[in-house]
């Protein structure tokens, strides 16, 4: 999520260290109470929604899911009411120096003990840690991360940590059909700027196999050594059985479309919107998310019949994505091309 309220081309003022530094170690929310206890209904939705089989969350006596940690502290629309005035001082000090936008970056867990239903669960949190100013591809802003400890019963049930980057953002060059702002007349002969470059995919040690196989025009899905359960996306151990054993089978590359959304908004630099992303439902019955192509965005539909097929978007970066419209006439086929260029990955 980002706010938009501050003038991009404007510069925030920086606010000395020690000031923020002042809210560390203070509270940010004091018991706080989940507003449903530990329930079966929730964890057999939040399964169904992850793919997971696992039986432990399942049967007369199921635990959740530990990454459903945050879940049972959540407020929803209606929020929690308790935040301290210490955190609304905090984004006040920042918002008032200009820094208005907002975007999560990143969380940690720690699980102490597992939550089963019936579990009434209380929460406190601290404001953690501001950063010093730092510059971002975003903006130039500060990271604050608060710290919630998580109690089941009186019992600590685990710790999350949620990072968030306030801050002024960058200057940009206005997106399509946005009315640029008035300024000096272009110097003659400028060339183009080349076309913006797709994100780079994030390779790890736990996913580094699955990016070699796209480089061999294969998708592989791992296969769990231990109860023979295929998964995807790649992990470091099976969400069936635990065994951190597993081999790899090659996806035939056939599939239909499970569920899809179309982009429309917001803009970015190497995309074209509109256009669809879907998540396919392979053959050999994991799912996977990436772009439909080959047909138009607004002929896309649940239970359509995709291929596989590598779409090479620039010289360093390939990546898998689905041909819609297999076997079809008119709309579909007449949109082969043009929906290639469209998304991609």
């Amino acid at each position: 999520m980002k706010g938009t309220g501050f003038d991009r081309g404007a510069t925030a003022q920086e606010i000395p260290y020690e000031e923020l530094r002042a809210f560390e170690g203070r509270v940010a929310a004091a018991a706080g109470r989940g507003k449903d206890p530990v329930n079966a209904p929730m964890i057999r939705h939040w399964c169904e929604a992850m793919g997971d089989t696992n039986p432990a969350y399942a049967g007369a006596d199921p635990v959740a899911p530990a990454t459903m940690l945050q879940v049972w502290t959540m407020g929803g629309l209606s929020g929690h009411d308790g935040r301290s005035s210490a955190y609304d001082a905090l984004f006040a000090l920042l918002d008032g120096a200009g820094y208005t936008s907002v975007v999560a970056t990143d969380c940690e867990q720690e699980y102490v003990r597992a939550l089963r239903p019936g579990d009434e669960i209380t929460f406190d949190a601290v404001i953690e840690s501001v950063s010093q100013r730092k510059t971002t591809k975003l903006g130039t802003g500060h990271f604050v991360t608060t710290r919630m400890d998580i109690h089941a019963g009186g019992e600590l049930a685990g710790t999350h940590r949620f990072r968030i980057l306030k801050y002024a953002p960058a200057e940009r060059k206005p997106g399509p059909g946005t009315k640029p702002r008035p300024g000096p007349e272009p110097e003659p002969e400028t060339k183009p700027e080349a076309k913006a470059r797709r994100p780079r995919p994030v390779i790890n040690r736990d996913n580094a196999g699955f990016w070699e196989g796209v480089a061999g025009h294969r998708l592989l899905i791992q296969r769990c050594g231990g109860c023979g359960t295929l998964r995807f996306p790649w992990l470091p151990g099976c969400n069936a059985c635990g065994s951190a054993e597993w081999d790899t089978v090659e996806a035939s590359g056939e599939g239909t479309v499970y569920s899809y959304v179309v982009m429309h908004h917001p803009p970015f630099p190497a995309f074209d919107p509109p256009y669809a992303v879907g998540l396919v439902e392979l053959a050999e019955g994991v799912r996977i998310i990436s772009n439909i192509v080959g047909v138009l965005y607004d002929k896309v539909r649940i239970g359509m019949p995709v291929r596989l097929e590598f779409l090479r978007v620039d010289a360093d970066v390939e990546l898998p994505v689905f041909r819609g419209g297999i076997g079809d006439a008119g709309d579909g086929a007449d949109a082969g091309d043009a929906g290639d260029e469209r998304g991609g990955g």
